[in-house]
């Protein structure tokens, strides 16, 4: 029977023979970068604090996680720079906004975007049952304002929901301590436990032990985020997923560059150098042939200058994305329609124009409403511990 040779050429393995017949069934996938972005709920402004960008290319099983400093600088003039030139304010205008950033920074196109809640890591990690990790520090943190108290020991062990989210959301303790400068202190040491903890989680989610559990962790996932990526592309790479080699096919890192102070605020400042080297070693790792290279790297003439983002040129094809971007903030977009975006952002207004019926159309007035109302909530949450 066709199943038999299947079975065959898996050597027997019954998981592997589904996975090929799912894969035949479905036809070869594409390399997909994802930005993923986690905004917590518990405050009054929406703001990025967590920011990964993702690149997969099932072709080779070769994956990236790149995470970009909340603080980092994205703003027109230093002289004039305050709380809104961190990339982590971009969120309130739209999603689109963090994406263009991202390519800046990154020189790379995004296919799609993942907003996450940070209620979806308590419901995910519950769901399977509890993620063993070791945690590099004591962790003991409190802060009334936002309800957030975390108390973890040092020392590997199975961490639950409400555990996991504590974990992630550390950066120092009630007494000034953090992590050492060897793992990187404050932020930088929050975003590799990050990263080091959604390597392990991956690994558990991705574990055919977990198969009796994928409706209720499917539910967890999709109660929880917005994103415009069609069910039936996730459920493309499924077979791809589950022979992932976690330990030795994903590359983690952090954005290059240094904190510095510009006009009295502290900002994460990006290497565009040390950057671009990065990225050029993850394309060459993803094994991305010529005419995927074309379709993701922004060539340089047309990348804008990362400080300047409102000037960016999108006037080549290949910075016009077509990649079903939907920027509704509320629910999960399942059209397999093509929703052709393309971002004129040498206009101050920042008009998106798309045939997208949710389309976010946000003007220099209403930002600067927005920016009056919020002032004082993103100085304070600037530095809090979201």
């Amino acid at each position: 029977s066709m199943f038999g040779g299947y079975l065959y050429n898996s050597g027997g393995n019954l998981t592997g023979a589904v996975m090929n017949m799912v894969k035949d069934a479905l036809g070869d996938q594409e390399p997909i970068f994802v930005l993923v972005m986690g905004v917590s709920d518990d405050i009054s402004v929406e703001l990025t604090d967590t920011i990964m960008l993702i690149g997969y290319n099932p072709d080779t099983n070769q994956a990236f996680i790149l995470s970009i400093p909340r603080d980092t600088f994205v703003g027109k003039s230093e002289s004039w720079a305050s709380g809104y030139d961190k990339i982590n304010a971009l969120y309130q205008t739209s999603p689109q906004k963090t994406i263009e950033a991202v390519e800046n920074l990154t020189g790379v196109n995004i296919d799609y975007y993942v907003t996450v809640k940070t209620t979806a890591l308590v419901d995910i990690v519950n769901a399977i049952g509890g993620v063993e990790f070791d945690v590099p520090i004591n962790m003991d943190y409190d802060d009334s304002s936002q309800n957030l108290h975390i108390h973890l020991k040092a020392g590997k062990q199975i961490l639950n929901g409400d555990q996991a989210e504590q974990l992630v959301r550390f950066r120092h303790n009630n007494n000034g301590t953090t992590y050492s400068l060897e793992y990187g202190d404050n932020d930088e040491g929050r975003m590799r436990t990050q990263r080091e903890f959604l390597k392990e989680v991956s690994k558990q989610l991705i574990s055919w032990n977990n198969v009796d559990k994928l409706k209720e962790i499917t539910t967890a996932i999709f109660n929880n985020l917005t994103t415009d990526i069609e069910l039936s592309k996730v459920l493309g790479y499924i077979p791809y997923a589950v022979e992932f080699d976690v330990e030795n096919n994903l590359s983690l890192n952090q954005l290059p560059g240094k904190t510095e102070m510009i006009n009295e605020l502290w900002f994460y400042r990006a290497d565009q150098a040390e950057t671009q080297t990065l990225m050029n070693s993850y394309i060459y790792k993803l094994g991305l042939n010529d005419d995927e290279k074309s379709k993701y790297i922004i060539p340089k003439t047309e990348k804008a200058n990362s400080t300047n983002l409102t000037n960016k040129v999108t006037t080549n094809t290949t910075t016009n994305v077509t990649n079903n971007r939907a920027t509704n903030s509320g629910t999960t977009t399942n059209n397999d329609s093509s929703k052709n975006i393309t971002n004129t952002t040498n206009n101050v207004n920042t008009n998106v124009s798309t045939n997208i019926t949710d389309t976010q159309n946000t003007t220099k007035d209403k930002e600067q409403i927005t920016q009056n109302n919020n002032t004082n909530n993103i100085s304070k949450i600037g530095r809090a511990h979201v």
